[in-house]
């Protein structure tokens, strides 16, 4: 049928899939779709976004070629990622890359801990206080696993108290990177040796001096220093 002259546009087609791959981000964002979960299927899609199948077909397809979604035969469409950077990161990282790993680390969590001793809220001390007894716990009990997550959770807060947020989803980013240098550092075992002390950092953060967080929060971050 001709459109009317009341009628709206119709966007272009590329238009429509740009359109509808940020819809399907934003819900993925969003939480509606947490990773490991299955998206709906291509009729629900077109039936809830008013698309047609070639749009959605299309849209998935970047999503999936970005390392947001996977199809998998016979099963569905899964979110696998809430990051399209994340994959792009994951799938850089080998062991022969990790110095370069410790470095983007060190531009991050720098900079992240001199803004925290700038910006901290009570609510920042209180989650940097929690995290860092949460290290210390997995260190004196020997679980190396949690020990990681702990570590990971306490760089993370540093860079939560920078309330800056596109640092933030840049650093999300590097999740997996992050994890993979602390568990390089400390191996199969939490020796004595490697043992590396976190609380002067936060206490810089928490005394408001961004020059002395920023330069604890390197200390720890020199190439062979790893964690």
């Amino acid at each position: 049928m001709p459109r009317t002259t009341d009628s709206p546009p119709v966007p272009p087609r590329g238009q429509r899939v740009r359109e509808t791959t940020a819809r399907l981000r934003q819900r993925i964002l969003g939480g509606e779709w947490p990773v490991g979960g299955r998206i709906p299927t291509e009729p629900q899609l077109v039936a809830a976004l008013g698309v047609g199948r070639n749009t959605v077909r299309e849209a998935v397809r970047a999503l999936v070629h970005a390392g947001v979604l996977e199809c998998r035969q016979g099963s569905g469409t899964y979110v696998v990622s809430t990051d399209e950077l994340a994959p792009v990161v994951a799938r850089r990282l080998t062991d022969d890359r990790m110095a370069e790993v410790v470095e983007v680390r060190r531009a991050f969590e720098v900079e992240a801990a001199r803004l925290a001793a700038l910006r901290r809220t009570p609510e920042d001390l209180a989650a940097l206080d929690a995290a860092l007894a949460a290290r210390e716990a997995a260190w004196r009990g020997g679980r190396v696993a949690e020990f990681v997550e702990a570590d990971v959770a306490l760089h993370t807060a540093v860079v939560a108290a920078a309330h800056n947020p596109m640092l933030a989803e840049l650093y999300a980013s590097v999740g997996t990177a992050l994890r993979s240098t602390v568990a390089h550092a400390m191996g199969d075992a939490l020796e004595p040796d490697r043992y590396v002390d976190h609380s002067r950092l936060v206490e810089a953060i928490r005394a408001g001096e961004p020059q002395r967080a920023a330069i604890e929060a390197g200390a720890f971050l020199e190439p062979a220093a790893g964690a």
